[in-house]
């Protein structure tokens, strides 16, 4: 059976130009937080949006826990959309730990890609010797653990944290709010394969022009792992943000743009 990949990623298309921006949504979030970062692109780029399995007005029903239990499963899912619109050219915009997916779908199909644009990546969240993930692996245990016991309480927790803003700001509600209507079991199993992820070996795989956007001060991603990135991408540039939390295409949707249109237009 012949899959609809519109219906399976709630795939929309929007935008005036010919060069295309795929974006990718991180983990807990859906298509609906690049709203106020596409404002700003519209005019000139083809804007596709999706939502990955699970997140957002995806096909829940097409859900595989096998097939997602790695990055690879939705890595798969964007080099999908991309042959099932005929891209070409595509500059991939990921955020958090689509940064990764993006990567690991550039790598596996280099050739629907031109460049690629993260927005708070890393290759590994959990601290290991030398390396500076920001995490412990009690911490990120603790994490899944209270998502399975209490989702609500676990989004109620982590949307002002990740924001770096009060619990009771127009932004964290709205970033709570994407949290909470998601599938909790999917949600969990996302986040597991999220966090306990470490793609550092595969960076060096990466060939395409590639842009790191690090916020000064992320609650979640240390600013070393920008440091890190940019290392170990071959031909990557680094801009750290004069902002905070985890999220500046909503808290600094202006910034971010003005960042991104510089870089693309410098070809």
């Amino acid at each position: 059976m012949k899959i609809n990949i519109a219906e399976r990623n709630n795939v929309t298309v929007i935008g005036k130009g010919e060069q295309v921006l795929l974006f990718g949504h991180g983990f807990g979030c859906d298509q609906t937080l690049w709203h106020s970062l596409t404002t700003y692109l519209e005019e000139a780029y083809k804007i596709i949006l999706f939502d990955y399995v699970g997140a957002g007005k995806s096909d829940i029903l097409a859900y595989d826990s096998i097939k997602y239990n790695s990055l690879d499963g939705y890595a798969q899912d964007v080099i999908d959309v991309i042959e099932a619109y005929q891209l070409e050219n595509v500059i991939f915009i990921g955020h958090s730990v689509s940064s990764m997916i993006g990567m690991l779908a550039a790598i596996k199909r280099p050739q629907y890609f031109s460049k690629l644009i993260m927005i708070g990546p890393s290759p590994c969240y959990l601290n290991e010797g030398s390396y500076t993930g920001g995490f412990s692996r009690n911490e990120i245990e603790e994490l899944l653990e209270t998502m399975e016991m209490n989702f609500e309480g676990w989004a109620s927790y982590m949307a002002p944290l990740a924001m770096d803003q009060s619990s009771d700001s127009i932004l964290t509600k709205t970033l709570e709010r994407t949290f909470v209507s998601t599938n909790p079991s999917i949600a969990r199993q996302f986040a597991e394969v999220t966090f306990f992820s470490d793609y550092r070996q595969r960076l060096g795989e990466l060939q395409l022009p590639t842009l790191i956007l690090q916020c000064a001060n992320d609650s979640i991603v240390p600013i070393e792992v920008g440091d890190y990135l940019n290392e170990h991408i071959l031909d990557s540039e680094l801009v750290i943000l004069n902002t905070r939390g985890h999220y500046p295409h909503l808290s600094a949707p202006n910034l971010t743009a003005e960042i991104i249109l510089q870089y693309l237009k410098r070809g």
